[in-house]
């Protein structure tokens, strides 16, 4: 039995450290984002008001420039927008997102999002309000797990 047992303790941490490297990897594919918004913003026509949502690429195998956005929970599907790709020098830890400046009455729009780490990033067409951006970090809350109950 003394021989066995290590051979079934290594199988088995293989076994969870497989499972775990799935899920783990997932969000970095899928760019999964949770936001909250404390006033409503544009994201290129839809106008989402405050709350929370999620945003995320189409798929891992689509293009990766198409950005769907559904509620907080993931039950509702809101749009689905395509974005060109933007840069930036020095990444950051946290998720970007910087808005352009808000016109007339109307929501300020939704400008680039980096999630974090990344130096690539998604451009957004303006909904309309003028070209001057500015940081909304303060109001977003990345999540790195798939898994349900953010």
């Amino acid at each position: 039995m003394k021989l066995y047992f290590p051979t079934i303790a290594a199988l088995a941490m293989g076994l969870a450290a497989s499972v775990l490297v799935p899920a783990l990897k997932a969000d970095d594919l899928d760019k999964r984002t949770i936001i909250k918004v404390e006033e409503s913003i544009d994201v290129q026509g839809t106008v989402l008001p405050p709350g929370s949502y999620v945003m995320k690429l189409l798929g891992p195998s689509g293009d990766r420039r198409t950005v769907q956005i559904f509620n907080a929970d993931e039950t509702h599907f809101i749009a689905t927008v395509l974005a060109n790709p933007t840069y930036r020098l020095a990444p950051t830890s946290d998720t970007e997102l910087k808005f352009y400046q808000a016109t007339d009455g109307r929501p300020p729009s939704l400008h680039t999002w980096f999630y974090p780490g990344d130096n690539f990033g998604f451009e957004f067409k303006s909904g309309g309000s003028e070209v001057t951006a500015r940081s909304a970090r303060k109001h977003t809350t990345p999540t790195t797990s798939s898994a349900g109950g953010h």
